[in-house]
């Protein structure tokens, strides 16, 4: 006999409760754990050559990966001002473990973690574009790394907790300003769903750090922060480079770290076998073959190359600026990693830079990062070349999948954010222009375009007025290209033959409302160094549903207010 709707209907319900049940000892299951008891591994400290000496004595470190090195930074009753239970949960730890009145101490460095294994990493790198030799952790003290439920690696990293061997001649401290803008922004970029490192906690020190913001000879005191990153790994292009740079005696060294990468981060290249048919021709005259099954160097390279490439599209897409792409600020998971004088496009320029040092050249402006992105990939698989890893072949096919891979994502993301239903480069690339030319605000013009309805029969009149709130002030030549260009994009929306409904959606799931621009970082940090946190919470909840309306916070996606412009709020060369 067959079941009645009702019976149906009965079951459904009866299987969906069944399924909301299991889901709840799923999580009542997962075992949450005290800092105490957190599944240490320190693999990076226990397979690569360290440097036998333990004080933070600036000078060269040769022949080692890291330094052995404990936390210094003074405090005095330090405070937990902000945290994330999402990030607690990746590493297994227990949300109450936050209320622990020890823990500020613990995440300041003033008290030992129990388990954890503390150390700086040695690197080196380019920085815009010269060869600066060692660099390294000057002042952050990575606890430890440990194992997850998920067997997932995760390090914890102190940032301004106090000198190493690589701080030169710098203090290894962090200011409230510098540090609420890296917990900020990680976060920010994590809900934007971009690859980034995470954020913690942030702890003040109750200390002063003495800095001269705008290197203008005028130093003053600012609070002291502390605030622990978290990540798979902090390795970056650098950490090969530094070894390379070396000579001979240490190209072995790039080795065992490439070996360590692959084994711990990149399992799936390890256990390529050639079966799986991964030959390319090059290209080239003499048709070589490269073949990435029977080197897993190559392999590697192609897919670190393949991973930034994806990385700065994305960056494109949201009008990000990193500000400083030094090769020892590009990490070799294609993770956004270092947030100092980054910052969001407001008024779309495409020779944007939020870094004051670089605006002679403008060589990180936002154009340029994909470029950038390729000149970095290109020192990494030179490295990887002088240690023979690689061959020249192989080399030039990393960097050709760069470009591939990054015109791909771009294409697709701009098509995305347009609600085409196929890349069409012209239509883009005049958007782009007249932005440019009417400095029109990137974030909010993406977000009201959604609101163009696919209809040729619109008005004339009626065309920008779903604009209206960001073509501010243009004149009459102006308004008549884009009144053009709107023509053109109706016409393209209309053949897609999909509903204005459905298309405003998809393009409000990848144009965000929110992004964490500068003035709004610094209306944070105003308040914190007034003792006031709430802010930081405020700005740190919204930014975590970066693409949802979120009625009643439509003034955190408001233009930039008047006194954004004054020096050190939207430009920063962020001496930290």
């Amino acid at each position: 006999m067959e079941a009645s709707p009702s019976a149906d209907a009965a079951a459904t319900v009866e299987s969906l409760a069944d399924g909301l049940r299991n889901q709840r000892l799923g999580s009542e299951n997962r075992v949450l754990l005290r800092l105490e008891d957190l599944n240490w591994d320190h693999s990076f400290v226990h397979e690569l050559p360290g440097d036998p000496r333990t004080d933070p004595i600036p000078r060269q470190v040769l022949h080692a990966c890291y330094t052995k090195i404990s936390p210094s930074a003074e405090v005095e009753n330090p405070q937990l001002v902000a945290w994330l239970e999402s990030v607690a949960e990746l590493l297994d730890l227990d949300p109450k473990e936050f209320e622990r009145p020890d823990f500020p101490l613990i995440f300041s460095g003033a008290s030992l973690l129990v388990g954890g294994l503390p150390y700086a990493q040695c690197y080196g790198g380019h920085q815009f574009g010269m060869w600066a030799g060692q660099l390294g952790d000057g002042r952050a003290i990575t606890l430890g790394e440990l194992l997850n439920s998920k067997s997932e690696r995760w390090e914890l990293q102190l940032k301004g907790a106090g000198r190493t061997p690589y701080s030169r001649f710098a203090d290894g401290l962090a200011v409230l300003r510098s540090s609420i803008r890296e917990f900020l922004c990680s976060e920010a970029m994590h809900s934007l769903g971009i690859p980034t490192t995470r954020a913690l906690c942030l702890v003040t020190t109750g200390k002063y750090v003495t800095r001269d913001m705008f290197y203008d000879g005028n130093p003053k005191e600012e609070p002291g922060a502390i605030v622990c990153r978290v990540a798979q790994s902090f390795l970056r292009f650098g950490s090969y480079q530094i070894h390379a740079a070396r000579g001979k005696e240490d190209l072995g060294i790039v080795r065992a770290l490439a070996d360590y990468t692959i084994r711990h981060h990149f399992p799936h290249i390890e256990n390529m076998t050639r079966s799986e048919g991964l030959s390319f021709s090059t290209g080239e005259q003499d048709e070589s073959i490269v073949d990435l099954t029977s080197n897993k160097y190559a392999a590697w390279s192609v897919e670190v190359a393949e991973r930034t490439a994806s990385l700065v599209a994305s960056w494109q897409g949201v009008g990000f600026t990193h500000g400083v792409l030094n090769t020892d600020n590009m990490s070799v998971l294609g993770l956004t990693i270092d947030y100092g004088p980054f910052g969001f496009l407001d008024a779309f320029d495409p020779s944007y830079t939020p870094n004051t040092t670089d605006l002679p050249g403008r060589r990180y402006c936002f154009a340029n990062q994909p470029d950038i992105g390729l000149w970095n990939i290109a020192q990494f698989t030179s490295t990887l070349m002088s240690a023979e890893l690689i061959n020249d072949k192989e080399a030039n096919y990393a960097m050709e999948r760069y470009g591939t891979k990054f015109m791909d994502e771009y294409q697709a993301i701009m098509t995305r954010k347009l609600g085409l239903p196929k890349y069409n480069k012209q239509l883009i690339s005049k958007l782009l222009n007249n932005m440019a030319v009417d400095k029109v605000d990137y974030t909010n013009f993406f977000r009201l375009l959604s609101n163009i309805k696919a209809d040729p029969t619109i008005p004339q009149d009626e065309l920008l007025t779903p604009l209206k709130a960001v073509l501010l002030d243009i004149g009459k030549e102006r308004k008549e290209s884009w009144i053009s260009w709107v023509q053109s994009y109706i016409q393209e929306l209309a053949a897609s033959g999909i509903s204005d409904e459905e298309r405003k959606a998809s393009m409000n799931s990848v144009n965000p409302k929110y992004v964490l621009r500068n003035y709004l970082c610094q209306s944070a940090i105003d308040a914190a160094e007034q003792g006031d946190f709430g802010v930081v919470r405020r700005i740190l909840k919204i930014m975590e549903r970066p693409y949802d309306e979120q009625p009643g916070m439509e003034k955190y996606a408001r233009l930039p207010p008047a006194w954004a412009y004054r020096p050190g709020v939207c430009m920063l060369s962020c001496s930290s």
